[in-house]
């Protein structure tokens, strides 16, 4: 399963290191991907939506499920 976040705050190398480092460790994350045009990331696995974004307001991206 996959989901897509929307993270507008996401604007350059330092940020997408900063989230990967945030969603990387989390039980059920199995892969990412990033789209920094688009401001998105794509997270392979099982990880709850909530958990996945909780980890990112937590580091200052608020982030959305993408439809």
């Amino acid at each position: 399963m996959a989901v897509t976040l929307s993270i507008p705050d996401m604007s350059c190398g330092h940020c997408r290191a900063s989230i990967e480092a945030a969603l990387k460790p989390l039980n059920g994350v199995t892969g990412l991907s990033f789209d920094a045009e688009a401001r998105t990331a794509t997270i392979e696995g099982d990880a709850p939506v909530a958990v996945l974004v909780q980890a990112l307001d937590g580091i200052g991206f608020p982030a959305s499920q993408k439809a």
